[in-house]
């Protein structure tokens, strides 16, 4: 327990008597003491500073002396942070003089009596014997938190074990952020409180974009917390926050200190393994829609669980590529609920394959990370591929942050969500197929020039201009594709029919 006002008068052997400016409930008798000094001089603040004691004889305050003198004595005290002040009486003065007793017992400010010729040196050995001890039990504290956070970063899930044991060795929340901002998803006890979340987010990546090491101190909200940067400058690894209602003191950012190294290292070592994850689902998927259905849930038995029952909705997430804070608490959610979800990175898309019925915590996960998604009708596992069609389709129509289209529901959507519903899409790859079955090189120029013919209106010039062509050569191409699809591009009619089956075909 640090030294206080309240536990220093408690002391029998000095015989402190409390005077004036405070009583036994007001908080300044719990507040630590820094330090004791002792002096006689008019003005001593230059050498005092915030948090510690003042002891005096009192031989500047003579029998002359007026209230202005002691009120400007007091305020400078007051003004420098100086916790009490002791006065000595039986040396220079037998009592403490009443001006002072007034000016202290007006500002609020602790006066309390010496008497008995009680020795300054003794007061302040006590001082310093406590505030010694006080750091040799702190520093015993903190060899035995790092000691703990050491232990906890030798079992199999590192990083989530070296923050929860900081979280109950500080008793507050603390949260992770990787390199670009992003929070990592770790398994924690305590919540960062909302008021606080986005002030905390902003600054992060003020931090990391800035690229220097850093320790910042923050409040919003009423709330605090303390941000230390992870890494070199220039290669930081991300942000530690730690949600204290105060600064730490030093055994505390040892520890943190201690943390921070510790993570830094969990944190490349948990990021390759969730690259290497990653890879496998990946992989798993390709199996999938391979249609080695049993390979797959043999293998996902013994690594996660089993996979979704069947029927099955397959989603992506829709504008996203590689949402890796996405994928973290996928990863999360899915080693905690086994069977309830299996998700994959695919050519940047996040697809997600849940139950037909189980939808739900998926769409809560997307909420929270504002994201939206498009969601397939239930498809048996040998369905995957169209599964994984209508999802990609559903996710064009998805806008907007938390939106879940699913596919049966796209004629909701305008007339081409009821087309793709009703299912138009092997009719418009029946019109497309002479055009499909082109060599690639021509196929592609073909798609290519009819696209941006059509999207602006079919003027020539403009769209001349946009392929980079002369507006003769754009003919020739409008006029060859005529010829393979058996189309009248001169009328409406098959303008239209061209351009909603382009708009079909796209994945």
């Amino acid at each position: 327990m640090p030294a206080t006002l309240g536990s220093l008068l408690n002391q029998e052997k000095f015989r402190l008597r409390m005077i004036a400016g405070a009583n036994d409930d007001d908080p300044v008798m719990e507040e630590p003491i820094t330090w004791v000094h002792s002096s006689d001089l008019i003005d001593p603040t230059p050498w005092l500073e915030p948090g510690q004691l003042l002891l005096t004889d009192g031989v500047h305050f003579s029998a002359v002396s007026t209230s202005e003198f002691a009120v400007s004595y007091v305020r400078r005290l007051q003004e420098r942070g100086v916790r009490a002040l002791g006065f000595a009486t039986g040396i220079a003065h037998d009592e403490i003089p009443p001006i002072l007793v007034d000016v202290c017992g007006n500002q609020g400010f602790p006066l309390f009596e010496v008497a008995d010729r009680t020795p300054f040196m003794g007061i302040i050995r006590h001082v310093a014997d406590v505030i010694s001890q006080e750091r040799q039990e702190r520093l015993n504290w903190s060899m035995r938190a790092q000691r703990a956070v050491a232990r906890a970063a030798l079992r199999p899930d590192g990083l989530g074990a070296i923050l929860l044991e900081l979280e109950a060795q500080l008793d507050c929340w603390v949260a992770l952020f990787d390199s670009v901002g992003n929070r990592v998803v770790v398994r924690t006890n305590l919540p960062m409180p909302d008021q606080i979340g986005r002030a905390v987010a902003v600054t992060v990546r003020t931090v990391l974009e800035r690229g220097t090491r850093s320790g910042i101190r923050l409040i919003e909200g009423g709330e605090g917390v303390t941000l230390q940067t992870l890494g070199q400058r220039d290669k930081l690894r991300g942000v530690l926050a730690v949600g204290t209602p105060t600064p730490l003191d030093p055994a505390e950012n040892d520890l943190v200190a201690s943390v921070i190294g510790l993570a830094s290292i969990a944190l490349e070592h948990s990021r390759a393994l969730d690259a290497t994850r990653q890879d496998l689902r990946s992989g798993l998927l390709e199996l999938l829609l391979a249609g080695m259905i049993d390979v797959v849930g043999r293998t996902a038995r013994r690594l996660w669980g089993r996979l979704p029952s069947e029927p099955v909705r397959v989603s992506i997430v829709a504008g996203t590529v590689r949402a890796q804070s996405l994928i973290d608490e996928l990863e999360l959610y899915a080693g905690e609920h086994g069977g309830r979800l299996f998700f994959a990175d695919r050519d940047g898309e996040v697809v997600v394959v849940t139950g037909d019925d189980d939808t739900t915590a998926f769409e809560e996960i997307l909420q929270r990370h504002g994201m939206s998604a498009g969601v397939s009708a239930p498809v048996l596992w040998g369905e995957l591929s169209r599964g994984l069609v209508e999802a990609r389709r559903s996710a064009r129509r998805a806008s907007g942050e938390g939106a879940f289209i699913r596919f049966e529901n796209l004629a909701d959507e305008g007339l081409f969500g009821f087309l793709e519903a009703a299912g138009a899409l092997p009719i418009a790859h029946r019109i497309l197929q002479p055009l499909l079955d082109r060599p690639a090189p021509e196929r592609d120029t073909l798609i290519q020039t009819a696209h941006t013919w059509l999207t602006n209106n079919c003027a020539w010039d403009p769209s001349a201009k946009a392929l980079g062509v002369h507006r003769h050569t754009l003919r020739n191409r409008i006029t060859a594709l005529e010829g393979i699809l058996s189309m009248d591009l001169e009328t409406f009619e098959g303008r239209a029919e061209l351009w909603t089956a382009l708009q079909l075909l796209e994945p």
